[in-house]
């Protein structure tokens, strides 16, 4: 429920609707589904061999249907929540603090030092509201969708006054959302087509006015469901215009909320998108091709395994043998006329080794598109932190391209919405987050590992300079040294020290061995977090 910190103005609401607003907003969203429509037989193929749960596309599958009388092979399935627990893991890790807020690099050493624990304070306490929520398990439903669909969407709303978290987030599943991309890029406009029940209506909107002939049907019928249509646009005024309609039968659509917003509630996020289409592309299209092939094959393997189990039998036809009275199973005498050669059974031509070797390499080819394969399980205890370091290294690369968009599509405007929120409620200070005097700050297992090579590098760095001897290592700013690398691992910003001045030639210097070693231990234990997901 959206409750009144969200709206700047509002219209009264249950108002009919003016005709040609009505139809302007229709014709805008029919044009809308129009787009959306070339991509529907894709997804459903993709769903139906990778996510079979979900609802279908165009309404056909009821609940309680079976959806998985098509599927032999379970790889795909098996892939993609493992991919999307990766994805859980290294993004938002539950129960750790995965992102900071800290100053930015337009103040001063001292100004950046009295803000940092502010900044901290307020990081924290946002993370706390995100605990208590439901956010894990609406995150990982669109991870879900986001590596079957390509697209998936966020909504993160406002929970009323005294709720355990300031937050409430629901996965729009893809089959209710129509977007627009606006000219920056970004999925700015959202359309969503949901049923609810008098209940739902009710409670998301509590101050509408109900048609007379809703409410009885809702009264008669608890789970009768009536058409909504949302939509979220951008207002041209740097604001958002959100107008929910009760869709009728008639000619006339009932108004339900009609507010207008500084920032949206909508977080719409994709794997990665291509030249000129709106809805991105996913890791199973890419490897649908293999995944049905793969379907096929353990479907002919099975059939193949039910010939060797009961076998093909032939007879001859000499009038006395009867085949519907003869019983297959042991102990069983078959009787055969004289001269008649009686039962034979007929060799089968398919090869259970040949076959066996084609899934096989499906199935490893699906693996390796899904990601499942790239980083194996860490179970030797004794692997050096620079082998874990590789490993997290090569999983920063592999998911580089779609980290970045991620950050851009879907944890920046998340930590922005959520600041935002709280700072309605008074509970973080009253600033902004513009990237100058305060930005954010990543410190996800997947952030951490993109950074690694920048340490172990100023660290290579700092041992040779300690081997040429006090005159090379007084070239050196301890001091600073010590602050970039504590960026890097993703110490929080308060812990860090800015007006320290450089250690002059007579002070004691650092044992760069104890340094380089509690280092490494703490690189290790990042990597191995970021690594044993997969």
């Amino acid at each position: 429920m959206m409750v009144a910190n969200f709206v700047l103005d509002a219209a009264k609401p249950s108002t009919v609707m003016d005709a040609t607003a009505r139809d302007a907003l229709l014709q805008r969203f029919n044009a809308a589904k129009s787009r959306r429509s070339q991509w529907e037989s894709l997804w459903q193929d993709a769903y139906d061999y990778a996510l079979p749960q979900r609802q279908g596309f165009g309404g056909g599958i009821r609940p309680g249907d079976t959806r998985m009388d098509r599927l032999y092979d379970a790889t795909a399935l098996d892939c993609v929540e493992q991919l999307a627990a990766s994805l859980l893991g290294n993004l938002t890790p539950p129960w750790t603090q995965w992102f900071g807020l800290k100053p930015g690099p337009d103040l001063s050493a001292s100004d950046a030092e009295r803000l940092a624990p502010a900044l901290e304070k307020a990081a924290r306490t946002i993370q706390a509201h995100l605990d208590r929520s439901n956010f894990i398990v609406e995150i990982h439903q669109c991870f879900l969708d986001l590596i079957v669909g390509g697209t998936a969407c966020l909504f993160v709303e406002e929970a009323p006054p005294g709720s355990f978290s300031a937050f409430r987030f629901t996965a729009v599943p893809l089959h209710q959302l129509v977007l627009e991309e606006g000219a920056d890029g970004y999925l700015n406009g959202l359309y969503r087509e949901v049923n609810m029940t008098l209940a739902q209506l009710r409670e998301r909107y509590p101050l509408a006015e109900l048609p007379a002939d809703v409410i009885r049907s809702g009264e008669r019928d608890a789970q009768a469901r009536f058409p909504v249509l949302e939509s979220i646009l951008p207002d041209g005024r740097g604001g958002y215009a959100l107008q929910a309609t009760l869709q009728s039968a008639g000619s006339n659509a009932t108004i339900l909320k009609q507010s207008r917003m500084a920032d949206t509630p909508m977080i719409a996020f994709r794997w990665l998108k291509s030249p000129g289409e709106i809805y991105g592309r996913s890791p199973v299209m890419k490897s649908l091709p293999d995944i049905k092939t793969a379907n096929k094959v353990v479907e002919l393997i099975l059939k193949n395994a039910t010939i060797a189990v009961t076998g093909i039998w032939q007879a001859d036809d000499d009038g006395v043998l009867n085949p519907a009275n003869i019983e297959l199973k042991p102990g069983v005498i078959i009787p055969k006329a004289v001269g008649s050669q009686g039962l034979k059974p007929l060799e089968m031509p398919g090869r259970f080794d040949i076959s066996q070797l084609v899934l096989d390499d499906l199935r490893a080819r699906i693996r390796h598109a899904l990601l499942t394969d790239r980083l194996g399980q860490i179970s030797d205890r004794r692997m050096t932190a620079t082998e874990v370091l590789e490993r997290s290294g090569e999983m920063a690369l592999l998911l580089g391209a779609t980290y970045g968009r991620l950050q851009t599509e879907l944890m920046t405007p998340l930590i922005m919405r959520a600041f935002a929120i709280l700072r309605r409620r008074g509970e973080v200070p009253d600033i902004a987050i513009d990237g100058r005097l305060v930005t954010l700050d990543y410190r996800s297992p997947l952030a951490r590992a993109q950074g690694q090579r920048n340490v172990q590098n100023t660290l290579s760095w700092l041992q040779a300079v300690q081997a040429m001897g006090p005159e090379a290592l007084a070239a050196v700013n301890l001091p600073q040294a010590a602050r970039f690398l504590g960026d890097a691992l993703g110490v929080p910003s308060d812990l860090i020290l800015n007006d320290v001045q450089p250690m002059s030639p007579a002070q004691p210097t650092l044992d760069m061995e104890i340094l380089n070693d509690e280092l490494l231990a703490n690189d290790e234990a990042s990597a191995r977090a970021a690594a044993s997901v997969f």
